[in-house]
Parts: structure tokens; C-alpha cells; sequence
């Protein structure tokens, strides 16, 4: 399955929150096939290849996890074993959705490659890891690049690392996203949407760390082709992603938003639609008589105006019939008709 350009590529995010629980995370594939998204992503990681015993932990992270713990402790918890990495493989293969995951280190690329992904997702902190690129860069996959925490001139090397590499560029999408949980909603700048398509010439995406659904259904309407957004069981669950979340029942609603905002985009052309075709002899006027009017006698602005229905002379030529003789008697309302 490959990313279809007219059809946007959702991805269900379940990232840590299956919280090291391989039941937890077989009912997100099972909810994220449900609600329509094409794929579900999960994370890949070892916590010593990840972060350091003293690093500290964000503040989003403190107030969803046991304040004491160190980021280490707390990604410790949520690693995601081998034994998830197949199972949840393979059922993503039996369910018919896209398995995907970043990968946080080299160690975890190196892991990933055995299950021959279509994909490969960087997360958004690992823009800036220039060996971490080159390694994936000679992957030759398609790869989904997050953009978050980064400047336009991050992005511009990231890309260039991984052509360097051997990754052909137009295999590359970029995802607009904002590294806050929840993200502030003025902080979005969906705008660079547009910036990074025109600059780049790569299809564009979102991944949406905003409350609710209005982000991620506006960036589909400013051309993101593929968009990913937090799946969670329960926003009361404890972990670092869930109450940044959308619960089963928001991500069908989320779905479904988004494939109906697709038929709304249409083709570019402007043109009279199929529906408004049986409406346009209702709807437009046509020119007639606005009193009587004798054979011979001249149209002009005081003996003809423009009314319903449509079926007669449009009124774009009321012009050129003023001055113009008329073949016959008109009543009041008649239409007017000429040879």
C-alpha cells in the first residue's frame, strides 16, 4: 500500500500508550482498523540507547506519570519488547492496516529492518541526529519526517542527509507538527504547510498534537497528505500521551471528518457540478417582458427585465438586445424569444 496523493493517509498514533502492555496495544490496532485509519504507529525504543539515567522528565510528562521517576524510569516502563513487535505486526497483517514505528536510535533501525516496513517514521527529535539520518538514509524507504522543535534550515539538512544517503527524495513526506502535549492551538502554524510544499516540493502532512479535531481536519483542507494523530484507550489512563489523545469513538468521528472533508476539495476546476445542473433553469433568470410590448417595437431598459425561470435568453445578452426591434406581441412576464 503506498501513499495515494487524492486520499489522506491517517495514522492512528498509539505510540507509548499501549503502556508496556501487549493487550493494550492489540486493542489499539483493533480500534484504530475500526475507526478507518490506513496505519497504526508504535514506538521503538531501549531506554538506555534513549536517554541517559538523570535525564529529567518534560513538564506534560510529570503531571501524567509519577512525578519521582526519572524520564528513564518512566521509558523503561513503556518499551515495546520484541514480543509486542511481532505480535502487533502480525496482526496488523491479519487486520489489513499499515504497521509502522519510530524508531528512537540506530540500535532500533537496525531492529526494524527484519519487518521489511514500507514505511519509516523519524520523530521530531531525531531531525538533527546526522548519523541516525545517514544510517536510515541508506534504507532506500519511504520515509514519513516529523518537523517538530525544528526551523525551516533543520529540515532543509535533514532532507539533504537522507538523499545523500541513498533515499530517493521524492519518497520523503514532512509533518508539520508542533512537540507540545497538548499543543497550544496559535502555535499549530498550519500555514507552513504551504511554506514547506512550495520550498521542498514533497507532499506535506500533520502529526496533530492538539486537543480535539479541528487542526488535523483544517490541515487536510491546506493540503496535508498524510495526517497522524494520538489513538488512547481511555484519556484517564496514566502515561505521558493519553490525555493528548483521541479515545476510539473521537477517532472514527475524526475519520470520518476527514474523508468527508476530502469529497469537499474537489479538482481545482471550476466548472457547473452535475447537482447544480437540474437547479440552473430554476435559479437563473431569463429576460422578459416587464410590460406589454407590440411587434416592432424597440427593447429598452423600460419594457423588458429579467426574472425566473431560466429557459429563455440569459440575461448576459440584455445588452445587445436593447435597441433591437421585437418579432411579435410580448405580454407582461412573457419571455422574451428571437430567430
Amino acid at each position: 500500500m503506498t501513499v495515494n496523493i487524492n486520499k489522506t493517509f491517517i495514522i492512528a498514533e498509539a505510540g507509548v500508550n499501549h503502556n508496556g502492555s501487549l493487550k493494550k496495544a492489540l486493542k489499539l490496532i483493533n480500534f484504530a482498523k475500526v475507526c478507518g485509519a490506513d496505519a497504526i504507529k508504535f514506538q521503538t525504543f531501549k531506554a538506555e540507547n534513549l536517554t541517559t539515567n538523570y535525564a529529567s522528565k518534560a513538564e506534560y510528562q510529570k503531571y501524567t506519570s509519577l512525578k519521582k521517576e526519572t524520564q528513564f524510569e518512566m521509558l523503561k516502563k513503556l518499551e515495546f519488547t520484541e514480543e509486542m513487535h511481532d505480535a502487533c505486526f502480525n496482526e496488523c497483517k491479519k487486520k489489513k492496516i499499515i504497521f509502522i514505528s519510530s524508531a528512537f536510535d540506530i540500535e532500533s533501525l537496525k531492529y526494524l529492518k527484519k519487518f521489511r516496513l514500507k514505511y519509516f517514521k523519524v520523530p521530531s527529535g531525531e531531525i538533527t541526529n546526522i548519523p541516525y539520518l545517514e544510517f536510515l538514509g541508506k534504507f532506500k524507504k519511504k520515509i514519513i519526517l516529523s518537523t517538530g522543535m525544528s526551523d525551516i534550515y533543520e529540515v532543509k539538512k535533514a532532507i539533504k542527509t537522507l538523499v545523500m544517503n541513498g533515499t530517493d527524495k521524492k519518497n520523503i513526506t514532512l509533518m508539520q507538527c508542533t512537540s507540545a502535549y497538548p499543543a497550544p492551538y496559535h502555535e499549530i502554524n498550519l500555514n507552513t504547510i504551504a511554506t514547506m510544499r512550495d520550498r521542498f516540493k514533497l507532499n506535506i502532512g500533520f502529526s496533530d498534537h492538539s486537543l480535539g479535531v479541528q487542526a488535523g481536519i483544517a490541515a487536510v483542507a491546506l493540503g496535508a497528505k498524510v495526517i497522524e494523530k494520538h489513538l488512547t484507550l481511555s484519556k484517564k489512563l496514566e502515561g505521558p500521551d493519553h490525555k493528548a489523545s483521541l479515545d476510539p469513538k473521537e477517532f472514527r468521528l475524526f475519520v470520518k471528518s476527514i474523508r468527508i472533508v476530502e469529497k469537499t476539495l474537489g479538482n481545482k476546476v471550476k466548472t457547473i457540478t452535475k447537482s447544480e445542473k437540474k437547479n440552473i433553469y430554476i435559479v437563473r433568470k431569463s429576460i422578459v417582458a416587464s410590460t406589454s410590448i407590440k411587434k416592432n417595437e424597440k427593447f429598452s431598459n423600460f419594457n423588458i427585465t429579467c426574472k425566473r425561470p431560466g429557459t429563455g435568453i440569459s440575461p448576459i445578452f440584455f445588452k445587445k438586445l436593447i435597441g433591437k426591434k421585437s418579432i411579435k406581441n410580448f405580454n407582461k412576464d412573457d419571455l422574451i424569444k428571437l430567430k
